[in-house]
């Protein structure tokens, strides 16, 4: 349930009719209400200040109603009346209007069914999405196995971040696999995700010292995640390069492995099936040897382009995220969070893309899933917090929250 309060002074209504006349009425009332308010302008304050908070009552919905698709007049009993014309969402609005000292005064309450606990209803998904299937005679097996590679010393939140995210997004274990020397912060933190120890070829560093050990570690893994906070060692981007090439499961690239990559240029188009590249901005540029326009069209032209050349999956980040497939498929994702603008939501998703794959989705669709998944946890985050002030770590509550409004089709029409 969701309140809109609005008052406006009687005089003032009067005055805009006498200004603007019939323009002005004809916009804001519909013709039912004028024969009612008989040019009363008691009346039609009222109306202005119930339709004003109406409006109110659907901000941060995604649901627009103009004043003059508003259309209040009295109830048999009296009680003012609200009908939404051309609504199909099923919004039932309340709606109380009182004068005092020359001011109308109204309040209303929408209940919406596709408003959540939180008040705001999801932004309608793109198309492409889908949401893994949750039989209920499931168990971890049945959701699979997630294996990330990441962290190094400095960067222990990047690693838990991701595989945390991982599990949020509902994969049946989630093993992460780290330099020895920051294990001990990693199994401290992480209670639920498989910490793991690995050699290193300097402190808090994995390097070709480990490659044994990761494939091992990868053996019956359903998804992998390779990239966040890894670092710079060059040993560190030797083995992920050699990784990047011979991980049979799908694996989705970020963050220092898209470095790594972008070091070895000619890797690109050597890359097996499966991967799914998420960069943003900086990174796309480093990949491509260009700067990365802001223009929503050369975004989407850029993310196909290299996703047919790359033949993998790419998710170019930033607003409107595009999600592009080797075979031309493209999905534009609607959300405009500037919330997520802060180190470490990035990892989040990268979690959340490889959970999706291990629960069984295919790469392309686990990457417009996460992405919404990933841009609507952060607008339910910055209603309640606003645009600054989001960390990271305040995703990874909301995905599961997400994903249960989504099976339950509470989304604005």
């Amino acid at each position: 349930m969701k309140l809109g309060i609005d008052a406006v002074g009687i005089d003032r209504i009067a005055l805009a009719v006498r200004r603007s006349g019939p323009g002005f009425l004809r916009k804001a009332y519909t013709e039912a209400e004028l024969a009612y308010c008989e040019g009363s302008a008691e009346r039609l304050a009222g109306r202005w200040a119930a339709k004003e908070a109406v409006i109110k009552c659907f901000d941060g919905t995604g649901i627009c109603f103009p004043r003059r698709r508003i259309e209040i007049l009295p109830s048999p009993g009296g009680a003012p009346l609200v009908r939404l014309l051309g609504d199909t969402s099923g919004a039932a609005v309340e709606l109380s209007i009182s004068h005092h000292s020359g001011i109308a005064v109204a309040a209303a309450t929408l209940t919406l069914p596709g408003l959540d606990a939180g008040g705001a209803a999801l932004l309608r998904p793109p198309e492409a999405l889908d949401l893994p299937d949750r039989p209920k005679e499931g168990h971890k097996g049945t959701f699979g196995t997630v294996v990330v590679i990441a962290g190094s010393r400095g960067f222990t939140g990047a690693a838990y971040l991701c595989a945390t995210a991982a599990a949020r997004s509902g994969a049946g274990i989630v093993k992460l696999l780290v330099a020895e020397s920051i294990y001990p912060i990693l199994a401290a933190k992480c209670t639920e995700v498989m910490a793991t120890p690995v050699p290193e070829v300097a402190p808090g560093a994995i390097g070709h010292l480990s490659h044994e050990v990761l494939t091992r570690q990868l053996e019956g893994a359903r998804a992998a995640l390779v990239g966040p906070g890894l670092g710079r060692d060059r040993s560190t981007w030797r083995v992920v390069n050699d990784l990047l090439l011979e991980i049979l499961c799908p694996l989705v690239v970020d963050a220092d492995a898209l470095n790594a990559l972008a070091d070895s240029p000619r890797l690109l188009t050597r890359l097996p099936a499966g991967r799914i590249l998420t960069p943003h901005p900086g990174e796309m540029a480093r990949l491509t040897r260009s700067p990365a326009s802001a223009r929503r069209e050369d975004r989407l032209e850029l993310a196909a382009r290299t996703a047919r050349e790359w033949k993998a999956v790419v998710v170019l980040k930033g607003a409107r995220t595009v999600v592009a497939a080797p075979d031309g498929e493209v999905s534009e994702d609607a959300h405009e969070v500037p919330a997520l603008a802060s180190g470490g939501t990035g990892d989040v998703l990268g979690g959340v893309i490889a959970g999706f794959v291990a629960q069984g989705l295919d790469p392309f669709t686990a990457a417009v899933a996460g992405v919404y998944v990933h841009g609507e946890a952060g607008r339910r985050v910055a209603a309640r917090l606003g645009d600054a002030g989001l960390l990271a770590s305040d995703l990874l509550e909301e995905i599961p929250v997400v994903q249960k409004l989504l099976r339950e089709g509470r989304v604005a029409p």
